[in-house]
């Protein structure tokens, strides 16, 4: 079932989600997001989400107990499991209030880097699958070259791809010791619970599992590598993780050969998902987009085993 055929179905099941008793309501449903691999909608405090078409249902249920294990952390699910509609698996949850977009220097990074410390100090539930970052990088670059491989952008893009170790190429299993790992840490991932008032929590459990814990870190190193986030911010971000013991990098040592290599494949990640998008516009590639495909090409000359730094 496309996006398009699951959004009257996930409003009707959201509004019925928040108005058990079929109470009147005036609340207007909101899509959060509406893409293939994930469809939001919001009415009144509940959230809906129909999540992509190849969720397996047991992972799925695996990751929902954990949210529900460490509330103080994630953002606890309303439900226990998901629940079927039209062939999708559907999730409720809590409204929280998202991070403000418009106000970049209210951004709550410190916050982000303390809860990821603690998710990935916690213990590892028995059963959970591999965190799946390593799998968006690597399907990103299959987006890439289904849908752009003559793009003159294209071929820094790869070459930096075939320098990364197996692993973050999701060819291989990833190294130890493993982690609680988020797998998708950026600031749209970050929601305050009770809105506006509340603490913040991480939300989007579709990428949770165990894997190596700089892959959370990796997204923002990349922009301060890359030129796009301000040292200052990344020093508060870092040292906010090492200051709640978060075991990813060390603590008073030099963080970039264990962020090195997950950095790089953020930064690929992203090169490639804009190359395909812009591609599919009709646009060209942005100021931001090219500092990252630039970065890639840097990045290509000077294998991350070679490196002792991210070349910026």
């Amino acid at each position: 079932m496309t996006t398009t055929d699951v959004l009257p179905a996930l409003r009707a099941t959201v509004r019925g989600a928040a108005h058990p008793q079929a109470a009147p309501c005036s609340h207007p449903d909101a899509v959060l997001a509406e893409r293939e691999d994930g469809t939001v909608v919001r009415h009144a405090d509940t959230v809906a989400k129909a999540h992509a078409p190849d969720t397996e249902p047991a992972r799925l249920a695996l990751r929902l107990t954990v949210a529900t294990a460490h509330p103080d952390v994630l953002l606890a699910p309303l439900r226990p499991g998901p629940s079927a509609l039209h062939g999708r698996l559907i999730t409720f949850w809590p409204y929280g209030t998202p991070v403000d977009p418009e106000n970049p220097d209210d951004a709550p990074w410190e916050e982000a880097a303390t809860l990821l410390a603690h998710l990935h100090r916690r213990q590892v539930p028995q059963g959970l699958p591999p965190m799946r970052g390593p799998v968006k990088a690597a399907r990103a670059v299959v987006r890439l070259t289904g849908t752009a491989p003559d793009h003159p952008a294209a071929p820094p893009v790869l070459r930096a791809w075939r320098t990364l170790p197996a692993w973050a190429r999701a060819e291989a299993p990833m190294p130890g010791p493993p982690a609680l790992c988020h797998g998708d840490l950026h600031l749209g991932q970050l929601v305050r619970h009770p809105a506006s008032t509340g603490p913040w929590r991480l939300i989007d459990v579709d990428d949770l599992g165990v894997g190596v814990p700089a892959w959370d870190l990796a997204r923002p190193a990349a922009w301060y590598a890359c030129g796009l986030l301000p040292p200052d911010v990344w020093a508060r971000f870092l040292a906010a993780y090492q200051r709640a013991g978060g075991p990813a990098v060390p603590a008073d040592d030099d963080p970039w050969p264990v962020l090195d290599v997950p950095a790089r494949a953020l930064t690929v990640q992203t090169a490639a998902l804009a190359i395909a998008k812009s591609t599919a516009a009709g646009r060209p590639l942005d100021d931001v987009e090219g500092a990252v495909i630039d970065a890639c090409d840097r990045m290509s000359a000077v294998p991350p085993e070679l490196a002792s730094d991210f070349p910026k």
